[in-house]
């Protein structure tokens, strides 16, 4: 039986971080295979090359770039939105290939609202003032997640849960606050100054949904949250935006497709022959 898709103006995904143990890639492609958007926007962070190898890029996070690809195929506009972990591609800023576009920001026009979507990292101070701390912690980050893949593999042995303990050690370090934290302050009031209706920003893997007062008016904050711990995404259907939390339940027979799957040798030919300067526009 044919898998009817989730027709969306726009999906919003942020911080993949493909190439590195944390990502849930599987759970990832099983979510792209559900929906139908025109616009697909990847918000940063996408492939992770502070922490890239070529020793580790397991063919789930293989098949996810072959879906963008498949999209495309497809006519699905896709829009790369560079982050910090993929600043390596800023310098292709305004580059088309068909239907992919890399930017650093984005603004779309929709029903009457302005939408302004960026990774985020731009306002983190820790970022430009201490860029080693940042790499640090997100060494650090990588290690705990292979710590937490043995673990789990032993629970799996007694059919015991799996659990993400890193996620909750950061929930008992950075506790979610009613009030705004300074990054929510100056995003919502940039924005507001920029008579943006709608911001939708990444990075933190903080998802949440916010109306935010400002001096200027009311401000709409959404951050996309991740897909290496919370699976969740910024969708905008009949002119309104939500953040959905993606529940797998369906079985992985249910959405394997290996006769789409090129081998690694085959893609990263076709992701040579995409990315080459020649074809840039």
């Amino acid at each position: 039986m044919k898998q009817v898709l989730k027709q969306l103006d726009v999906s919003v995904i942020s911080d993949i971080h493909l190439a590195t143990h944390a990502s849930k890639a599987k759970v990832l492609l099983k979510y792209l295979k559900t929906i139908q958007p025109e616009i697909l926007v990847l918000n940063g962070d996408i492939i992770d090359s502070w922490r890239f190898s070529r020793n580790y890029f397991p063919k789930a996070h293989l098949k996810v770039i072959r879906q963008f690809i498949k999209m495309l195929e497809k006519g699905v506009k896709i829009v790369y939105i560079t982050g910090n972990h993929d600043e390596f591609l800023r310098k292709f800023n305004g580059a088309r290939m068909g239907n992919l576009e890399i930017v650093n920001q984005l603004v779309l026009n929709l029903d009457g609202q302005k939408t302004w979507i960026f990774h985020g990292d731009l306002f983190d101070h820790i970022i430009h003032q201490a860029k080693w701390l940042a790499k640090f912690g997100a060494a650090t980050y990588g290690l705990l997640t292979i710590v937490n893949k043995f673990i789990n593999s032993i629970l799996r042995f007694f059919h015991i849960k799996e659990v993400i303990f890193y996620k909750s050690l950061k929930k008992k370090l950075i506790k979610q606050k009613p009030q705004l934290s300074r990054f929510e302050q100056v995003i919502t009031q940039t924005a507001s100054e920029r008579d943006y209706q709608t911001v939708i920003c990444g990075h933190t893997h903080v998802p949440c949904d916010k109306q935010v007062i400002t001096e200027n008016g009311v401000v709409r904050y959404l951050n996309c949250g991740d897909w290496v711990e919370h699976l969740t995404a910024a969708e905008y259907v009949n002119a309104n935006w939500s953040l959905i939390h993606f529940t797998d339940e369906s079985k992985d027979e249910d959405l394997q497709d290996e006769l789409d799957i090129p081998s690694q040798k085959e893609l990263y030919q076709l992701l040579v022959q995409e990315l080459t300067l020649n074809n840039l526009q």
